[in-house]
């Protein structure tokens, strides 16, 4: 069982309990922590006769409306109702379980004046896998992520809808069974709850975390595909790389180093003076998106273990300020550089499988055998086009737009959430069209036979073809794409 703590968490650990299941507590710490804010607020709005935004007051523009006592608790109740706003696809299942989990992570630092109640109850929905049915569409990236943190929210008082183990019902149905009472949200819990980047931090943490692996993938298919077009190895060696020492450039020429040691083809002698830049710049290419992805985790690693929420309380230093920590610029800024920085290891990636059919060094036209009657790999390749070009229009960048909102108080906007679920979209794009090299390289390495790639290779190609044979005549090839997407996933 992970325990929650006001510790930073990493995105390695939050890889391992997303992929593993693994339960989370809150340690004491995070208790201590959140009791003794709860404590501070409520002593302070008892003895003080102070206005204090969202806490006693309307919200954005409303800013100035004083609440009475006797409607705190109304006033967080109708926030939530009133915000609950999304429209558009749902949120994914993963992405909604990291909504949860950064979500208890930043009402754990301490700094939010919630119950603790209200904290466990989200730590009790994570373990139970019970998921706030939640939309895309609706959040500026700004005032937090408004319209989705409020169905996540919903569900903790009884309203909207859940999934619970696949199946979709109305939350109050779901509390029953679990014999919960749906919250009574207090002063400030409700702002506290719908305040933060949570919506846009768990689309970028899947994003990244994917965006590693997608890397590794690429760096595969394109050694497969650097063997399979007969390449020279002489742009991987280290000297070369030495002098321009940019970290992602030099891992990825030692990698492709590594996987093609051994190769039988990769020593064979060369008739090509130069390889193709796909083929040829495979470490500055693939080694920039790297370092871009590096960069990214470095801002959201901060991001996933700050308070973002607002107005925010300092206990031990007697002060409740209002400030814009819920602004998502420092992360729509780097969700659309990952975004383009993805897209590129797909761009690269199309480019080869081009290559690979277009009839050269010894290669049949399309990877046919029979070409006429049969169209080969002639259409993978339009797939592949198709689905770069797409992703090219999904990284116009989203952070350079701002709408006025809220009647003119929130004046710029960071669009961040727009930028989140379309970096979603390019990473399923890029994913795609590496299965489509992986797919067409494997075709090719079938006709350099009986020369043989590297043990690595060969032991991952003889893996590969007990789920995907080679296409000896023409057959319903989306079958086998899908099937090659799933294989790369294994690995």
């Amino acid at each position: 069982m992970h325990q929650i703590s006001p510790d930073p968490l990493t995105l390695e650990q939050v890889g391992h309990i997303l992929s593993t299941g693994e339960p989370i507590a809150l340690s004491a710490e995070a208790i201590n922590s959140i009791g003794h804010c709860r404590l501070f607020l409520e002593n302070k709005l008892a003895a003080s006769g102070e206005t204090f935004y969202g806490i006693n007051t309307g919200f954005g523009s409303l800013c100035n409306v004083r609440i009475g006592h006797h409607e705190l608790e109304q006033l967080q109740l109708n926030l939530v109702m009133s915000h609950a706003c999304g429209m558009g696809e749902e949120v994914p299942a993963d992405v909604v379980r990291l909504m949860l989990l950064l979500k208890i992570q930043g009402l754990s630092q301490g700094f939010s004046g919630v119950q603790l109640d209200t904290v466990q109850r989200l730590v009790d929905f994570f373990n139970a896998d019970l998921l706030p049915v939640i939309y895309q569409q609706g959040s500026l990236g700004a005032s937090g992520d408004l319209a989705p943190l409020a169905h996540l929210s919903l569900a903790l008082i009884g309203m909207g809808e859940v999934h619970l183990k696949g199946e979709r019902m109305a939350a109050a149905d779901a509390l029953k069974k679990f014999g919960w009472e749906p919250l009574r949200l207090q002063s400030k819990e409700g702002l506290a709850l719908l305040n933060g980047t949570q919506f846009c931090q768990a689309y970028g943490v899947w994003c990244l975390l994917e965006a590693r692996r997608l890397y590794e993938v690429a760096n595969r298919c394109a050694a497969i595909s650097i063997d399979a077009f007969d390449c020279r190895l002489s742009p991987y060696n280290e000297l070369l790389h030495k002098i321009r020492p940019h970290e992602g450039q030099l891992k990825t020429a030692e990698a492709i180093r590594n996987l093609l040691e051994t190769s039988e083809l990769a020593a064979s002698e060369k008739t090509a003076v130069q390889d193709p830049y796909a083929f040829r710049c495979v470490p500055q290419v693939h080694g920039a998106s790297y370092d871009a992805i590096t960069h990214v985790e470095r801002v959201f690693s901060t991001e996933i273990n700050s308070v973002t929420d607002n107005p925010t309380i300092f206990p031990d230093d007697d002060a409740i300020l209002s400030g814009g920590n819920f602004h998502a610029q420092p992360l729509a800024l780097t969700l659309d550089y990952l975004a383009i920085a993805l897209a590129e290891l797909g761009s690269i990636s199309e480019r080869r499988t081009y290559q690979l059919i277009s009839g050269q060094r010894g290669l049949p036209h399309f990877l046919t055998k029979n070409g006429g009657v049969n169209s080969g790999f002639m259409i993978p390749q339009y797939t592949a086009a198709s689905i770069v070009s797409q992703t090219k229009q999904l990284c116009t960048p989203a952070s350079v737009d701002s709408i006025v909102s809220s009647n003119g108080q929130e004046d710029h906007v960071s669009m961040g959430a727009n930028a989140a679920t379309k970096a979603w979209r390019v990473v399923k794009n890029v994913e795609r069209v590496l299965a489509i090299e992986f797919y067409t390289a494997a075709q090719a390495m079938e006709f350099r036979r009986p020369l043989r790639s590297s043990e690595a290779i060969e032991t991952m190609l003889s893996e590969y073809r007990k789920v995907v044979p080679m296409v000896e005549e023409d057959r319903i090839m989306s079958v086998d794409m899908e099937a090659t997407v799933e294989f790369l996933q294994s690995l």
